[in-house]
Protein backbone atom coordinates (compact mmCIF):
# COMPACT_ATOMS: atom_id res chain seq x y z
CA UNK A 1 0.00 0.00 0.00
CA UNK A 2 2.86 2.73 0.88
CA UNK A 3 4.58 1.80 -1.78
CA UNK A 4 1.56 2.47 -4.25
CA UNK A 5 0.66 5.97 -3.46
CA UNK A 6 -0.75 9.03 -5.68
CA UNK A 7 1.36 11.83 -4.07
CA UNK A 8 3.26 13.47 -6.21
CA UNK A 9 6.94 12.42 -6.26
CA UNK A 10 9.71 15.00 -4.58
CA UNK A 11 12.39 16.05 -6.59
CA UNK A 12 15.79 13.66 -6.50
CA UNK A 13 17.99 15.53 -5.87
CA UNK A 14 16.49 17.55 -2.91
CA UNK A 15 15.12 14.57 -1.46
CA UNK A 16 18.59 12.83 -1.51
CA UNK A 17 19.91 15.92 0.41
CA UNK A 18 17.28 15.71 3.45
CA UNK A 19 16.88 11.35 3.37
CA UNK A 20 20.84 12.40 4.20
CA UNK A 21 20.51 15.06 6.70
CA UNK A 22 17.42 12.92 8.65
CA UNK A 23 19.16 9.47 8.61
CA UNK A 24 22.38 11.54 9.83
CA UNK A 25 20.28 12.66 12.71
CA UNK A 26 19.56 9.64 13.34
CA UNK A 27 22.79 7.63 13.32
CA UNK A 28 24.35 10.94 15.54
CA UNK A 29 21.78 10.34 18.04
CA UNK A 30 22.57 6.85 18.47
CA UNK A 31 26.39 6.73 17.83
CA UNK A 32 27.32 9.21 19.71
CA UNK A 33 26.51 7.23 23.09
CA UNK A 34 25.99 4.14 21.97
CA UNK A 35 29.66 2.42 22.77
CA UNK A 36 29.01 4.57 26.36
CA UNK A 37 26.10 2.42 26.49
CA UNK A 38 27.64 -1.00 25.68
CA UNK A 39 30.65 -0.77 28.24
CA UNK A 40 29.00 1.16 31.00
CA UNK A 41 25.07 0.03 30.86
CA UNK A 42 25.22 -3.31 29.21
CA UNK A 43 28.92 -4.03 30.43
CA UNK A 44 30.33 -5.62 27.78
CA UNK A 45 33.86 -6.67 28.00
CA UNK A 46 36.30 -6.29 25.15
CA UNK A 47 35.54 -9.21 23.64
CA UNK A 48 31.89 -9.03 23.81
CA UNK A 49 32.63 -5.56 22.08
CA UNK A 50 34.51 -7.28 19.00
CA UNK A 51 31.87 -10.27 19.01
CA UNK A 52 29.30 -7.11 18.62
CA UNK A 53 30.96 -5.47 15.83
CA UNK A 54 31.90 -8.68 13.76
CA UNK A 55 28.11 -10.40 13.96
CA UNK A 56 26.72 -6.70 12.30
CA UNK A 57 30.05 -7.19 9.73
CA UNK A 58 29.21 -10.93 9.28
CA UNK A 59 26.06 -10.12 8.76
CA UNK A 60 26.81 -7.45 5.92
CA UNK A 61 29.20 -9.42 4.37
CA UNK A 62 26.92 -12.33 3.81
CA UNK A 63 23.62 -10.40 2.56
CA UNK A 64 25.47 -7.36 0.79
CA UNK A 65 25.57 -9.05 -2.97
CA UNK A 66 22.14 -10.33 -2.57
CA UNK A 67 20.60 -7.25 -1.56
CA UNK A 68 22.64 -5.43 -3.63
CA UNK A 69 20.87 -7.70 -6.53
CA UNK A 70 17.79 -7.24 -5.99
CA UNK A 71 18.36 -3.03 -6.33
CA UNK A 72 19.63 -4.18 -10.05
CA UNK A 73 16.72 -5.94 -10.57
CA UNK A 74 13.72 -5.58 -9.11
CA UNK A 75 13.79 -1.90 -7.68
CA UNK A 76 16.68 0.59 -6.63
CA UNK A 77 13.29 2.60 -4.19
CA UNK A 78 12.24 -0.15 -2.61
CA UNK A 79 15.69 -1.27 -1.50
CA UNK A 80 16.17 1.78 0.36
CA UNK A 81 13.02 1.90 1.93
CA UNK A 82 13.45 -1.17 3.62
CA UNK A 83 17.35 -0.37 4.51
CA UNK A 84 15.65 2.33 6.77
CA UNK A 85 12.94 0.27 8.04
CA UNK A 86 15.91 -2.63 9.46
CA UNK A 87 17.57 0.10 10.46
CA UNK A 88 14.99 1.66 12.41
CA UNK A 89 14.02 -2.10 14.11
CA UNK A 90 17.41 -2.32 14.98
CA UNK A 91 18.21 0.08 16.91
CA UNK A 92 14.88 -0.04 18.98
CA UNK A 93 15.75 -3.87 19.92
CA UNK A 94 19.68 -2.55 21.01
CA UNK A 95 18.10 0.49 22.83
CA UNK A 96 15.01 -1.46 24.30
CA UNK A 97 16.85 -4.73 25.21
CA UNK A 98 20.20 -4.08 27.33
CA UNK A 99 22.12 -7.49 27.18
CA UNK A 100 24.23 -9.21 25.26
CA UNK A 101 22.20 -11.63 23.15
CA UNK A 102 20.03 -8.79 22.68
CA UNK A 103 22.90 -6.29 20.79
CA UNK A 104 23.46 -9.52 18.89
CA UNK A 105 20.35 -10.08 17.20
CA UNK A 106 20.36 -6.04 16.96
CA UNK A 107 23.28 -6.18 14.84
CA UNK A 108 21.74 -9.11 12.93
CA UNK A 109 19.17 -7.00 11.79
CA UNK A 110 20.80 -3.73 11.35
CA UNK A 111 23.44 -5.47 8.66
CA UNK A 112 20.67 -6.59 6.92
CA UNK A 113 19.22 -3.20 7.01
CA UNK A 114 22.62 -1.64 5.67
CA UNK A 115 23.21 -3.52 2.98
CA UNK A 116 19.79 -3.07 1.46
CA UNK A 117 20.96 0.63 1.62
CA UNK A 118 24.52 0.21 0.28
CA UNK A 119 25.13 0.70 -3.27
CA UNK A 120 21.35 0.91 -3.39
CA UNK A 121 21.19 4.84 -2.28
CA UNK A 122 23.70 6.00 -4.31
CA UNK A 123 22.87 3.84 -7.26
CA UNK A 124 19.43 5.33 -6.92
CA UNK A 125 20.63 9.29 -7.25
CA UNK A 126 23.16 8.35 -10.04
CA UNK A 127 20.30 7.17 -11.99
CA UNK A 128 17.72 9.79 -11.33
CA UNK A 129 20.36 12.88 -12.20
CA UNK A 130 23.08 11.40 -13.83
CA UNK A 131 26.24 10.96 -12.75
CA UNK A 132 27.84 14.30 -13.52
CA UNK A 133 25.18 16.05 -11.16
CA UNK A 134 25.44 13.05 -8.85
CA UNK A 135 29.25 13.48 -8.02
CA UNK A 136 28.38 16.72 -6.98
CA UNK A 137 25.45 15.55 -4.53
CA UNK A 138 27.64 12.66 -2.91
CA UNK A 139 30.01 16.08 -1.59
CA UNK A 140 27.13 18.34 -1.32
CA UNK A 141 25.59 15.61 0.86
CA UNK A 142 28.07 14.95 3.03
CA UNK A 143 28.50 18.57 3.99
CA UNK A 144 24.76 18.47 4.66
CA UNK A 145 25.28 15.08 6.57
CA UNK A 146 28.05 17.28 8.78
CA UNK A 147 25.78 20.08 9.66
CA UNK A 148 22.76 17.30 10.14
CA UNK A 149 24.90 15.44 12.63
CA UNK A 150 26.25 18.68 14.26
CA UNK A 151 22.98 19.56 15.31
CA UNK A 152 21.67 16.25 16.46
CA UNK A 153 24.73 16.08 18.93
CA UNK A 154 23.50 17.86 21.38
CA UNK A 155 19.61 15.66 20.89
CA UNK A 156 21.86 12.49 21.86
CA UNK A 157 23.92 13.93 24.50
CA UNK A 158 20.19 15.69 26.03
CA UNK A 159 18.52 12.23 25.69
CA UNK A 160 21.23 10.11 26.76
CA UNK A 161 21.09 12.54 30.44
CA UNK A 162 18.17 11.22 30.84
CA UNK A 163 18.56 7.79 29.71
CA UNK A 164 21.15 5.68 27.51
CA UNK A 165 18.31 3.32 25.98
CA UNK A 166 16.01 6.71 25.15
CA UNK A 167 18.85 7.93 22.62
CA UNK A 168 19.00 5.06 20.98
CA UNK A 169 15.53 3.74 20.38
CA UNK A 170 15.04 7.69 19.54
CA UNK A 171 17.06 7.08 16.63
CA UNK A 172 15.50 3.81 15.25
CA UNK A 173 12.03 5.93 15.58
CA UNK A 174 13.58 8.93 13.24
CA UNK A 175 14.31 5.83 10.76
CA UNK A 176 11.33 4.51 10.74
CA UNK A 177 9.44 7.67 9.99
CA UNK A 178 11.42 8.77 7.12
CA UNK A 179 11.00 4.98 5.59
CA UNK A 180 7.34 5.45 5.59
CA UNK A 181 8.00 9.27 4.27
CA UNK A 182 10.05 7.91 1.64
CA UNK A 183 7.22 5.23 0.38
CA UNK A 184 4.88 7.98 0.00
CA UNK A 185 7.24 10.83 -2.12
CA UNK A 186 10.63 8.74 -3.74
CA UNK A 187 10.83 8.66 -7.10
CA UNK A 188 12.26 5.67 -9.63
CA UNK A 189 12.09 7.46 -13.11
CA UNK A 190 15.59 6.54 -14.27
CA UNK A 191 15.77 2.70 -13.18
CA UNK A 192 14.60 0.33 -16.02
CA UNK A 193 13.36 -2.85 -14.43
CA UNK A 194 13.62 -6.44 -15.97
CA UNK A 195 10.21 -7.97 -17.69
CA UNK A 196 7.54 -8.48 -14.64
CA UNK A 197 8.35 -12.29 -15.59
CA UNK A 198 11.79 -12.09 -15.28
CA UNK A 199 11.60 -9.88 -11.75
CA UNK A 200 11.46 -12.76 -9.36
CA UNK A 201 13.77 -15.43 -11.25
CA UNK A 202 16.92 -16.22 -9.69
CA UNK A 203 18.39 -17.17 -12.81
CA UNK A 204 17.80 -12.99 -13.62
CA UNK A 205 19.70 -12.69 -10.22
CA UNK A 206 22.87 -14.89 -10.41
CA UNK A 207 22.85 -13.75 -13.95
CA UNK A 208 23.75 -9.87 -12.66
CA UNK A 209 25.57 -11.06 -9.96
CA UNK A 210 28.30 -13.02 -12.53
CA UNK A 211 28.47 -9.81 -14.44
CA UNK A 212 29.01 -7.32 -11.59
CA UNK A 213 31.73 -9.92 -10.69
CA UNK A 214 33.30 -10.40 -14.64
CA UNK A 215 33.14 -6.51 -14.61
CA UNK A 216 35.49 -6.23 -11.60
CA UNK A 217 37.92 -8.67 -12.92
CA UNK A 218 38.07 -7.48 -16.25
CA UNK A 219 38.59 -3.62 -15.27
CA UNK A 220 42.01 -3.96 -13.32
CA UNK A 221 41.23 -0.27 -11.18
CA UNK A 222 37.51 -1.64 -10.10
CA UNK A 223 39.94 -4.57 -9.16
CA UNK A 224 42.06 -2.17 -6.92
CA UNK A 225 39.00 -0.24 -5.38
CA UNK A 226 37.81 -3.30 -3.96
CA UNK A 227 41.25 -4.38 -2.62
CA UNK A 228 41.25 -0.73 -0.70
CA UNK A 229 37.95 -1.33 0.47
CA UNK A 230 39.05 -4.64 1.96
CA UNK A 231 42.39 -3.19 3.70
CA UNK A 232 40.03 -0.23 4.88
CA UNK A 233 37.33 -2.34 6.19
CA UNK A 234 40.31 -4.48 8.32
CA UNK A 235 41.30 -0.67 10.13
CA UNK A 236 37.91 0.60 10.50
CA UNK A 237 36.63 -2.21 12.90
CA UNK A 238 39.45 -2.06 15.19
CA UNK A 239 39.26 1.56 15.41
CA UNK A 240 35.64 1.79 15.77
CA UNK A 241 35.18 -0.44 18.31
CA UNK A 242 38.04 0.40 20.75
CA UNK A 243 38.66 4.08 20.17
CA UNK A 244 35.98 4.99 23.26
CA UNK A 245 37.39 2.38 25.41
CA UNK A 246 40.98 3.90 25.03
CA UNK A 247 39.66 7.37 25.88
CA UNK A 248 38.11 6.13 28.99
CA UNK A 249 40.60 3.09 30.31
CA UNK A 250 43.83 5.75 29.53
CA UNK A 251 42.96 9.27 30.44
CA UNK A 252 40.45 10.76 33.17
CA UNK A 253 37.85 13.26 31.84
CA UNK A 254 38.17 16.62 32.84
CA UNK A 255 35.12 18.12 34.64
CA UNK A 256 32.40 19.77 32.75
CA UNK A 257 30.75 21.45 36.07
CA UNK A 258 27.17 19.83 36.08
CA UNK A 259 27.38 17.58 32.99
CA UNK A 260 28.08 14.22 33.11
CA UNK A 261 30.80 12.73 31.31
CA UNK A 262 28.53 11.82 28.44
CA UNK A 263 29.09 15.34 27.50
CA UNK A 264 32.41 14.95 26.51
CA UNK A 265 32.11 12.44 23.89
CA UNK A 266 29.40 14.68 22.48
CA UNK A 267 31.98 17.30 22.48
CA UNK A 268 34.67 14.82 21.00
CA UNK A 269 32.21 13.95 17.85
CA UNK A 270 30.94 17.83 17.37
CA UNK A 271 35.32 19.21 16.83
CA UNK A 272 35.37 16.73 13.62
CA UNK A 273 32.85 18.01 12.03
CA UNK A 274 33.40 21.23 11.13
CA UNK A 275 37.11 19.98 9.36
CA UNK A 276 35.32 17.95 7.50
CA UNK A 277 32.65 20.46 6.70
CA UNK A 278 35.53 23.12 5.02
CA UNK A 279 38.09 20.26 3.55
CA UNK A 280 34.71 18.69 1.55
CA UNK A 281 33.89 22.35 0.81
CA UNK A 282 37.43 23.19 -1.11
CA UNK A 283 37.12 19.60 -2.44
CA UNK A 284 33.54 20.15 -4.15
CA UNK A 285 34.57 23.40 -5.59
CA UNK A 286 37.92 22.41 -6.64
CA UNK A 287 38.69 18.93 -7.34
CA UNK A 288 36.85 17.24 -10.71
CA UNK A 289 35.50 14.31 -9.88
CA UNK A 290 35.16 12.79 -13.44
CA UNK A 291 38.63 12.62 -13.58
CA UNK A 292 40.05 9.14 -11.84
CA UNK A 293 43.33 10.03 -11.65
CA UNK A 294 42.68 13.41 -9.86
CA UNK A 295 40.49 11.56 -7.27
CA UNK A 296 43.11 8.29 -6.61
CA UNK A 297 45.68 11.10 -5.56
CA UNK A 298 43.33 13.00 -3.33
CA UNK A 299 42.65 9.80 -1.55
CA UNK A 300 46.58 8.88 -1.32
CA UNK A 301 46.76 12.36 0.81
CA UNK A 302 43.62 11.75 2.80
CA UNK A 303 44.89 8.21 3.56
CA UNK A 304 48.73 9.48 4.97
CA UNK A 305 46.57 12.13 7.14
CA UNK A 306 44.69 9.27 8.43
CA UNK A 307 47.70 6.82 9.29
CA UNK A 308 49.66 9.94 11.26
CA UNK A 309 46.65 11.03 12.76
CA UNK A 310 45.44 7.42 14.06
CA UNK A 311 49.31 7.14 15.58
CA UNK A 312 48.72 10.57 17.45
CA UNK A 313 45.80 9.16 18.71
CA UNK A 314 47.19 5.91 20.35
CA UNK A 315 50.42 7.16 21.32
CA UNK A 316 49.74 10.93 22.31
CA UNK A 317 50.41 11.34 26.14
CA UNK A 318 48.52 14.00 26.94
CA UNK A 319 44.22 14.39 26.50
CA UNK A 320 44.84 16.90 24.31
CA UNK A 321 47.07 15.43 22.02
CA UNK A 322 44.85 12.01 21.59
CA UNK A 323 41.74 14.34 21.11
CA UNK A 324 43.94 15.92 18.27
CA UNK A 325 44.39 12.66 16.77
CA UNK A 326 40.89 11.76 16.90
CA UNK A 327 39.39 14.69 15.41
CA UNK A 328 41.68 14.64 12.11
CA UNK A 329 41.20 10.84 12.08
CA UNK A 330 36.90 11.08 11.71
CA UNK A 331 37.44 14.42 9.61
CA UNK A 332 40.25 12.46 7.20
CA UNK A 333 37.32 9.68 7.20
CA UNK A 334 34.58 11.67 6.32
CA UNK A 335 36.23 13.08 3.66
CA UNK A 336 37.20 9.66 2.12
CA UNK A 337 33.57 8.23 2.13
CA UNK A 338 32.09 10.72 -0.90
CA UNK A 339 35.47 10.18 -2.60
CA UNK A 340 35.31 6.62 -2.74
CA UNK A 341 31.93 6.84 -3.48
CA UNK A 342 32.45 9.01 -6.80
CA UNK A 343 35.38 6.93 -7.25
CA UNK A 344 33.87 4.06 -7.85
CA UNK A 345 30.78 5.16 -9.66
CA UNK A 346 32.63 6.78 -12.25
CA UNK A 347 33.64 3.07 -13.17
CA UNK A 348 30.79 1.09 -13.40
CA UNK A 349 27.51 1.38 -16.59
CA UNK A 350 23.95 1.84 -14.26
CA UNK A 351 22.42 -1.59 -15.04
CA UNK A 352 24.88 -3.15 -12.55
CA UNK A 353 26.13 -0.21 -10.35
CA UNK A 354 24.07 -1.26 -7.27
CA UNK A 355 25.40 -4.89 -7.56
CA UNK A 356 29.12 -3.49 -7.89
CA UNK A 357 28.74 -0.97 -5.24
CA UNK A 358 27.51 -4.07 -2.85
CA UNK A 359 29.99 -6.05 -3.31
CA UNK A 360 32.11 -2.95 -2.56
CA UNK A 361 30.34 -2.93 0.79
CA UNK A 362 31.10 -6.76 0.88
CA UNK A 363 34.59 -6.06 0.46
CA UNK A 364 34.48 -3.67 3.24
CA UNK A 365 33.20 -5.85 5.48
CA UNK A 366 35.02 -8.74 4.97
CA UNK A 367 37.94 -7.00 5.88
CA UNK A 368 36.19 -6.25 9.59
CA UNK A 369 35.25 -9.59 10.09
CA UNK A 370 39.09 -10.65 9.29
CA UNK A 371 40.84 -7.11 10.81
CA UNK A 372 38.56 -6.65 13.54
CA UNK A 373 39.13 -9.82 16.21
CA UNK A 374 42.77 -9.81 15.29
CA UNK A 375 42.97 -6.16 16.94
CA UNK A 376 40.77 -6.97 19.34
CA UNK A 377 42.46 -10.47 20.45
CA UNK A 378 45.77 -7.72 20.49
CA UNK A 379 44.17 -5.83 22.92
CA UNK A 380 43.27 -8.79 25.09
CA UNK A 381 46.14 -9.48 24.71
CA UNK A 382 48.56 -6.77 25.20
CA UNK A 383 46.52 -3.04 25.44
CA UNK A 384 44.39 -1.26 23.45
CA UNK A 385 46.95 1.35 22.86
CA UNK A 386 48.69 -1.20 20.94
CA UNK A 387 45.67 -2.61 19.49
CA UNK A 388 44.43 0.80 18.20
CA UNK A 389 48.59 1.32 16.97
CA UNK A 390 48.49 -1.90 14.66
CA UNK A 391 44.86 -0.59 12.93
CA UNK A 392 46.82 2.31 11.68
CA UNK A 393 49.61 -0.12 10.55
CA UNK A 394 47.31 -1.84 8.54
CA UNK A 395 46.43 0.82 6.53
CA UNK A 396 49.82 1.21 5.06
CA UNK A 397 49.34 -1.34 1.89
CA UNK A 398 47.01 0.71 0.45
CA UNK A 399 49.46 3.25 -0.15
CA UNK A 400 50.62 1.19 -2.52
CA UNK A 401 47.66 0.44 -4.20
CA UNK A 402 46.72 4.12 -4.80
CA UNK A 403 50.39 3.95 -6.56
CA UNK A 404 49.09 1.34 -8.71
CA UNK A 405 45.95 3.08 -9.34
CA UNK A 406 48.13 6.03 -10.31
CA UNK A 407 49.92 4.24 -13.40
CA UNK A 408 48.54 5.37 -16.91
CA UNK A 409 45.41 2.95 -17.56
CA UNK A 410 44.84 0.43 -20.34
CA UNK A 411 42.83 1.80 -23.02
CA UNK A 412 39.78 -0.06 -22.04
CA UNK A 413 39.80 1.98 -18.86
Amino acid sequence: MLLKTRLPRADAYKLYLFMTAVQAVALTTVFTINLVYQVQQVGLNALQLVLVGTTLELTAFLMEIPTGVVADVYSRRLSVIVGFLLLGIGFIVEGGLPIFEALLVAQVIMGLGYTFLSGATSAWIVDEIGYERASGAFLRSSQVAQVASFLAIGLSIALASYSLQLAIITGGVILLVLAVLLALVMPERGFARPAAGERESWRTFSATLRDGIRLIRARQILLLIIITMVIHGAFSEGFDRLSTAHILQNFQLPPLGALNEIAWFGIISAVSMPLTLGATEVIRRRLDLTDGRTVAQTLTAVYLVMIGSVLLFTLGQSFALILLGFWLTQAARGLRNPLMDAWLNLYVESDLRATVLSIGGQADAFGQIAGGPVVGAIGLWRSVRVAIACSALILLPILLVFRRTLRPPPSDE
